[in-house]
């Protein structure tokens, strides 16, 4: 088991700053494209997520969409065609589960053109907001590095990201407060990774068990967010969801202003046994440094097709959790499909433990995996894991199926992630140079800029083409990159310095 009680205080008030943070970013994301394909941008409107069309609107006072939308891909009639007729038919039938009576067929038809429509601009949007918000990191990093330091960055961050958080309550302010959400998170999010590994000193074991400690608060938020916020927008409407995201996000900056003295960083961490001077930071990387930063970006640009194939889960894998799964009803309450989205840091949460345990042992024999070889791993099963998919969409049809199919795909792919993602913020803080480690944080998450904006791309093309053939272009973009690392594993772990990573 984790070495829970082993560590600084300083890691307990970080833990909860990024759980909150992470509640208050993933409650907004799990909203954000049904928000948009099911409210925002059509005429009729579901008030509650999940329920009856009922609210008529529009996206005329929205600011700046009709640039924006300019600048979007043009969508053809014709290339939604099939999804047109799937979502009419389902319109004009009644949903018992859910309670929702059959719609009129002319109004039907209005509803489904618009919905199939808006979906394939709705998934670009999500693209570039969730790849947005891991390129301004790079910024934010430089900004932590050269100006403010890691601790006022945050707090910066933190704020703007509150409210942007609250702005989402007006639609006029949609594309604003995904600025400031984008802004903040820049901000806050290489500063509170960094912070983690300036806690211990040079060579500390106990690092690697930090940052999985670490990532499962960034779960355990993501876990509960969706319970709350997707449970508030089915029940009382999408501004209570969002109303909640900021809730969580002031909630998360007073835990971190609590914390402040127990963060400071050990004597002996990278970051304070190498002062930065303002002649320190004038001097260039030597060559050795250079390697580092080398391999970190060619790893790093690996990466972006693992979050690419990844990202399908909050893009068109909860297309296919609300519009084709089956959900329960638990003493007569629907479960909203928005509940998928905790399902894959439920997950997290309960095997993060055991791969800990896991990777431990191995450690202990000798025998454990290096950082890129389970990197590697992680991106053989994010791909595996849609074969799942495939066969449950030749199985499922254009009908709706059972919740297996998406579950046991996320529950392999979240296998994949813990084999991916903390031991890759870990190996951020061990080889990056002192002088550039939130900058080089930035650049890591900037891979996640790439994957989401390709996600969204990507993600068009679920409405466009048979869903099995989907399914099969993730799993080979997954299991690609996964070969791809194995076959420059060896010259990076020389670049890098490191006898296992």
């Amino acid at each position: 088991m984790l070495s829970i009680f082993k560590h600084p205080k300083g890691l307990y008030f970080l833990f909860f700053t990024e759980m909150w943070e992470r509640f208050s970013y993933y409650g907004m994301r799990g909203l954000l494209k049904l928000y948009m394909v099911n409210y925002l941008f059509i005429t009729l409107r579901q008030h509650l997520q999940g329920k009856a069309y009922d609210t008529p609107g529009g996206d005329k006072t929205i600011f700046g969409w009709e640039t924006i939308r300019k600048l979007l891909p043009t969508v053809s009639p014709e290339s939604v065609a099939q999804c047109v007729t799937d979502k009419f038919t389902a319109l004009t039938n009644s949903d018992v589960v859910s309670n929702i009576a059959p719609m009129a067929a002319d109004l039907a038809r209005s509803v489904a053109e618009q919905t199939c429509m808006a979906t394939p601009q709705a998934s670009v949007l999500y693209g570039w907001y969730t790849g947005l918000v891991y390129m301004t990191p790079i910024l934010g990093g430089l900004i932590a590095d050269r100006y403010l330091g890691q601790r006022k960055t945050v707090i910066v961050g933190a704020i703007f990201m509150a409210v942007g958080q609250f702005m989402m309550a007006s639609e006029a302010c949609f594309f604003i407060a995904l600025l400031m959400l984008i802004i903040g998170n820049g901000a806050f999010k290489p500063n509170i990774s960094t912070q983690v590994g300036s806690l211990y000193p040079k060579g500390d074991e106990r690092k690697d068990s930090a940052f999985t400690l670490f990532y499962m608060g960034i779960n355990l938020g993501a876990l509960i967010c969706n319970l709350i916020c997707g449970t508030l927008a089915a029940t009382r409407g999408w501004n209570w969801g969002f109303g909640a995201a900021g809730v969580g996000m002031i909630i998360g900056l007073c835990v971190y202003l609590a914390g402040l003295r127990y963060t400071k960083p050990h004597p002996n961490s990278e970051v304070a046994s190498n002062p930065q001077t303002d002649e320190d930071k004038s001097k260039p990387l030597n060559r050795a440094q250079w390697g580092q930063v080398g391999a970190l970006v060619a790893l790093c640009t690996l990466n972006i097709v693992f979050w690419m194939v990844y990202e399908q889960q909050g893009n068109t894998m909860q297309t296919w959790a609300d519009e084709q799964t089956v959900w329960p009803v638990v003493l007569g309450f629907q479960i909203p499909s928005t509940w998928y989205q905790s399902l894959n840091p439920l997950l997290i949460v309960l095997m993060a433990p055991l791969f800990d345990m896991i990777w431990s042992w191995q450690r202990d024999k000798g025998k454990e995996p290096s950082t890129i070889m389970k990197m590697a791993i992680g991106c053989f099963l994010l791909g595996g894991s849609f074969i799942v998919m495939i066969i449950g969409a030749k199985v499922v049809g254009s009908d709706k199926g059972s919740l297996m199919w998406p579950v046991l795909c996320v529950a392999i792919l979240s296998i994949g992630e813990l084999f991916l993602s903390p031991v890759g913020l870990a190996l951020v803080t061990k080889v990056s140079p002192a002088k550039i480690v939130s900058m080089m944080m930035g650049v890591w998450l900037a891979s996640s800029f790439f994957g989401n904006i390709l996600s969204g791309y990507v993600g068009q093309l679920y409405t466009t083409m048979d869903k099995e053939y989907f399914f099969l272009i993730l799993m080979v973009l997954g299991v690609g990159v996964g070969f791809l690392m194995l076959a420059v594993r060896k010259p990076l772990t020389k670049a890098m310095g490191e006898e296992k990573v």
